[in-house]
Parts: structure tokens; sequence; C-alpha cells
């Protein structure tokens, strides 16, 4: 008998029979003797409503009325999941985000856990009640609500099973598992029976959907098993664990983010410091920026290209474009019709040739490259956003990972 946390994403809850469906879950973990936290996403679409509200009235609200606003739906969540568990005549209490303990930093929109007080949760834990906590949500120093960024959810679970020292963290999701890619993308994706913290760490922040990548890196850290399974079916899940197959795969999965935007700073003088003061900018600013790249210098300039989310996007240009004439660059141009595709393996480390693979797969597509970023278990590559799919795809081909099945790893 221990402590198990299970998270319910927005699909998971979205109406009266998923709800039941999901309650019946807790319930049966609660009648085995274990002491059940259920956290919980807004229901279905509940989010993007909201923002579409919040548009309604403001076209630019602050962020700190934005998580005030959004951490409602969350909240809308845990007291029908409460109610649904009432009714399956089962002892359970709902709390918010900061009635959980959950205390955040002040990054309104996407804070960061920085601890969380326990003691109201063991108190009702031993009470044996089932506790049902908003996702996505925390309490800052000022007593303000704050949200953790989207997908949030999962981080709230795992530091929840973090901080309780929790035997399992389930995560139960619209897909049965993690998958060498998207499947609504590539219908023959293969399912993954585990995969390593490392691996899922990256699939998760280049766009892979299943995970949101804070709470990988939260599994990480305390070692922190999480299955990954859906909410619709008893099928196994993904095992996220510290190491996965002795065998490592040469490339486990393919992922595709198209929230993404190119900004480049044209005619930055070549000299030293340029690129130290367009990025402390941005940092400043809390704008994090992925795939750099630098050109060699002409004319005594250089151009400097990155990406960042498109959420990003505006704040980045108003950044840089006050600030030209101290970063000393003649323009600062940018693209958001572009995506990121990448692939992971932890096996690539030590197989020459993965890179050229998947160059000749977008070459034998007729798809151009932008930019190439690459790490001991990843490369990506920008590229025009209306190939993203097909790139997707001919590189889930080119790497045959529709042959591996749940068997396989």
């Amino acid at each position: 008998m221990g402590i198990v946390v299970q998270k319910y994403g927005g699909t998971s809850v979205a109406d009266k029979e998923r709800i039941f469906r999901a309650a019946r879950r807790a319930v049966a973990e609660y009648e085995k003797g274990n002491k059940v936290v259920v956290v919980v996403s807004a229901q279905g679409d509940t989010t993007d409503e909201l923002i579409e509200k919040a548009k309604e009235i403001n076209e630019n609200p602050s962020k700190r009325e934005m998580d005030m606003l959004l951490s409602t739906g969350e909240q809308i969540s845990i007291a029908l999941m409460a109610m649904a568990i009432e009714k399956l005549g089962y002892p359970v209490i709902s709390l918010t985000g900061w009635q959980a303990g959950i205390k955040t930093d002040s990054n309104y929109s996407n804070a960061r856990i920085k601890e969380i007080d326990t003691e109201r949760l063991q108190r009702e834990l031993d009470k044996r009640n089932i506790v049902v906590v908003a996702g996505f949500q925390g309490i800052n120093k000022y007593d303000d609500i704050t949200t953790l960024g989207r997908g949030g959810s999962d981080t709230t679970a795992v530091a929840l099973a973090a901080a309780l020292k929790a035997d399992k963290c389930e995560i139960y999701t619209d897909v049965d598992g993690v998958y060498t890619a998207d499947p609504r993308i590539v219908p023959n994706a293969s399912k993954l029976k585990e995969i390593s913290y490392d691996e899922m760490l990256e699939l998760a922040t280049l766009g892979a959907k299943v995970l949101h990548n804070r709470s990988v890196e939260l599994a990480k850290k305390y070692n922190i098993p999480i299955v990954v399974r859906s909410s619709f079916n008893d099928n196994e899940g993904t095992v996220v664990k510290e190491v996965s197959s002795v065998e490592k795969l040469l490339v486990s999965g393919v992922a595709c983010d198209k929230d993404i935007a190119r900004v480049a700073v044209i005619g930055v003088e070549n000299v030293p410091g340029k690129a130290f003061q367009i990025f402390s900018l941005l940092a400043k600013e809390n704008i994090n920026v992925d795939i750099i790249l630098q050109s060699i210098g002409r004319e005594k300039t250089k151009d400097i290209s990155f990406t960042v989310s498109k959420s990003n996007l505006k704040q980045t240009l108003d950044v840089l474009t006050k600030n030209l004439h101290v970063i000393g660059a003649k323009d600062i141009t940018y693209a958001d019709n572009v995506a990121k595709v990448s692939i992971v393996g932890a096996g690539m480390v030590n197989n020459p040739g993965v890179a050229a693979m998947m160059f000749e797969a977008l070459y034998d597509a007729g798809i151009n490259i932008e930019m190439i970023s690459t790490s001991e278990i990843k490369i990506s590559v920008l590229i025009d956003e209306k190939d993203a799919e097909k790139a997707v795809r001919a590189i889930h081909d080119k790497f045959k990972l529709h042959l591996l099945n749940s068997n396989g790893k």
C-alpha cells in the first residue's frame, strides 16, 4: 500500500462519462488500499475558450489577470471530479493549487514550482480522503494565483508525487503512450514500451505533446517513473524512467513543433559582445531562445538568427526594435511560417551518419532546411511550416520506426 498520483488531461475529463471513467479509475486504486491524489486539467477546450473571452474584453491583458482567469478552468474540473467520486460513494475533497500548498515564483503565465507544503495534503490523505488537486496552478509570495504554462498539470502531478514520495505517477491522456511520432501525422507510428528521461525530455521540449517538459525534468531529478496511459482503455502505457533498454535505439522518435518563429538580426557589427547584448536583453524578459545561427562576418558585420515561440514573437521584436541602436544592427526580420522537426535517440551518440540519413530523407522529399541544431541525442531542423508533416513522415520512414513495436523496447 502506498501513495498513487494520477493525472487526467482535458480530454480525459471533457464530459460526464469521461469524468466518471476517471473517477472509477481513482476509486479502483483506493480500493487496493492506496492513498490517492488525482490531478486534473481544465475540461476539453475550456482554456482556449477563456482566452477568447479575455480577448473580447482586452487584446493585451496583464499576465497576472490572465492567470486569475485561466486558473478557474481547473477549479471547475476538480469540483466536478470530486462530485463524481462522492456519487460513487467514496470520501473525497477537492483542493485548488494554493490549498494544496503549491508555491511558485512570480513569473505569471509560466511560473515554476518552488516548493510544496504537503501538510494539508497529508492531513486529508490520513483521513482516507481521495484528494483531487487542480493542476497547472499555484500561489506566489504575494498570495497571487499563478499558472505553470500550457501542459503544466503534468508538472503539478510529478511535483506532488515527488513531495509526497509517491510510489507511482500515472499520466492519463488521449493516447496509449509515447509513440515514435504523433499517430495523427504518422498512422503507422509505433508505441514505445519504455523511454529514458533524457529522450522524453528532448521529445517534450521539441514539440511532442504527450508530456510537459518540466514534468520530465522533475521526474528525472527525483527519479520518479512516469507511466503514460490512455484514459479510454486499459492498454499498457509507456514507462518513462532513468535508463531504458541496454541496446539503445538509434532514433526513438520524431517530433514537430509549429509554435515557433524565426527572428534575424541583420548587419550586427562583427565585434565581441554583440551576441551577449542581444540574448541578455531577451533573458531579462524571460524569453526562451532555441536554435541560434550566426553567419560568417562580411564587411565587418554578421547576421544572427534564432527561434522563439510564436507567443514570444511580438515581445521579442518589441525589445529588439527598441534597442536597435544599442545592438548596432541594421534591421530585424522575422518569419512565423516555419516549423521545427527533430529526431531524438540515445543511440545517436555512438552512431555516425544519423544526421546524413535525416538530411537525405528531407532531400528525397524535396524539403529545404533553413537552420540546424544538434546535441548528443537530438538533431533539429527548421523548415517551412507547410512541409512539416511531410517531413515527419519522410524521416519516420527513413529510420523504419514503424517496425518498432511495444515489445521492441
